[in-house]
């Protein structure tokens, strides 16, 4: 599956014991033989950004943006996920038809100080898998696998998105496996 499998989201099945990824929709960026690289994209910080971010030279955080947590990997490490181009083109790609990734220090510093935007929103952290890591998680059916919806993203709440993309794949969570645990 490496190699031209993503973009695709990864949808956790209900039996997903890891906390990290219980109920999560998952963006997979890139996916080759030596591993894959994607970002949680509907768990938002119940915390204001205001209170976690810390700059030097200091910066005002709009009091109402809130940051995104992207898996449990690198949690210094930021990027803006957003529908449309913004900032320098060298910093961002098209992960797929009207997504896009950026590791524009300087965007993302433009973004905290804005009002929240539900087109674009940093995200800190990412899910991380080794080389055959993700293909064993599949192999066990700990994800479902579906297209790449920015409509999905960018549209529906984050606490209704599990659901949401479960429903749009024709599965009824209450439905299915909730057994045994995973990962």
């Amino acid at each position: 599956m490496p190699g031209g499998a993503a973009p695709l989201l990864l949808i956790s099945m209900p039996q997903m014991a890891d906390p990290n990824f219980a109920r999560a929709v998952v963006l997979l960026c890139d996916y080759t033989a030596q591993g894959a690289f994607g970002l949680v994209v509907n768990r938002q910080i119940d915390d204001p950004a205001w209170q976690l971010i810390k700059t030097t030279p200091e910066i005002r955080v709009d009091p109402d943006v809130r940051l995104w947590m992207g898996g449990p990997v690198d949690l210094q490490r930021a990027w803006v996920l957003m529908s449309e181009a913004q900032g320098p083109e060298d910093e961002q790609r098209e992960v797929a038809p009207g997504v896009l990734l950026s590791v524009s220090h300087e965007l993302t510093l433009r973004l905290l100080q804005a009002p929240p935007s539900s087109r674009a929103r940093v995200i800190v952290g990412y899910a991380g898998w080794t080389a055959g890591q993700l293909e064993k998680e599949l192999a066990a059916s700990a994800w479902l696998t579906a297209e790449v919806d920015p409509g999905l993203i960018f549209g529906v709440p984050p606490e209704e998105m599990w659901e949401t993309a479960l429903r749009r794949l024709g599965a009824d969570p209450a439905a299915l496996q909730t057994s045994s645990g995973v990962h």
